[in-house]
């Protein structure tokens, strides 16, 4: 992991990224999020930082990860002294995240999920139509052709030939990493190869990591999985933070998913110029948020309902 904050008396908050470590993002857009907090950039089993060479990826299980999440917390507390840190998910992260605070609350001050999975497979068809019919309005028949040939069903699932497509396919149309990327070598290649918080070993980490193993390992859990059904009451604060143009993991879903959701204290938050990382893309408004919501254990600055 990377330990990051300008004051060691902050708080501290432990990130878990989705289907590849973070950490470069936050460095290139600067989120902010080390102002605020001591912050544990954790690279999760299998992936970057944490990869390890022919890891078999049925030792990558949910359990695990909740387990792995639980250490990490628990090293956390002992280092800075505290019986409390702080929990935020991004995408395929809020998946092990959600169920570990569900599991032990009494860890975290406060849960924060962004771009928050829900019923990841519903998720994954408004995805594929939103595609198909943006791709026919443009009159783009190469791509209508190709996501044709491998289409999203509630019966049959995501297939291989559409998540082949599915990245390369949303950022054209402003609906994936973040809304202003347009490619994923532009958008995610070159920054980690110009990286210099990583060697150039683990710059191939990264990427064999991404390829193998990590937490997209889950993904047959995740989008099989329906949050609103497997977790519905959090004994914590829970904050959802959602990027209006995101289709990589629905803002509709995650807003009705929270809607429904018995927390102390719940807030959802809609990020309007974001797609899937608001953090980065709106750093002051999550800033502001995290300091005068979340930190303050208060909602004033939610959508109104």
């Amino acid at each position: 992991m990377f330990l990051r904050g300008r004051d060691v008396e902050n708080p501290v908050l432990l990130y878990l990224h989705g289907g590849l470590p973070e950490f470069f993002l936050a460095r290139k857009h600067r989120s902010g999020l080390e102002d605020l907090f001591t912050v544990a950039w954790w690279e999760q089993r299998g992936s970057g930082l944490s990869y390890v060479p022919r890891l078999p990826p049925a030792t990558i299980t949910l359990e695990q990860m909740i387990s792995d999440t639980a250490a990490v917390t628990g090293y956390l507390c002992r280092r800075f002294g505290r019986e409390k840190i702080y929990l935020m998910g991004h995408s395929g992260g809020t998946f092990v995240a959600l169920q570990t605070a569900a599991r032990a609350p009494q860890s975290y001050h406060a849960y924060v999920g962004v771009a928050q999975m829900t019923d990841q497979l519903r998720s994954e068809r408004l995805a594929y139509e939103y595609m198909l019919q943006q791709f026919r309005v443009r009159g783009d028949r190469r791509w209508v052709r190709r996501l044709e040939r491998a289409p999203v069903t509630m019966e049959g699932g995501t297939p291989r030939g559409y998540l082949r497509l599915r990245d390369p396919a949303m950022h054209p149309l402003g609906i994936g990493t973040t809304h202003d990327m347009k490619s994923v070598v532009t958008g995610i290649l070159w920054p980690i190869v110009r990286s210099p918080d990583y060697s150039a070993r683990e710059k191939i980490a990264l990427f064999r990591g991404k390829a193998s193993a990590g937490v997209s390992s889950l993904w047959g859990e995740m989008i099989s999985t329906d949050a609103a059904k497997r977790v519905t009451e959090l004994a914590l604060p829970v904050y959802f933070f959602s990027g209006v143009h995101d289709y990589t993991v629905n803002y509709t879903l995650a807003k009705e998913y929270l809607a429904r959701l018995r927390a102390p204290l719940k807030g959802f938050y809609s990020f309007e110029h974001s797609a899937h990382s608001p953090l980065f893309e709106e750093p002051q408004k999550a800033q502001r948020i995290l300091r005068e919501d979340v930190l303050a254990a208060t909602n004033r600055l939610a959508d109104q309902e």
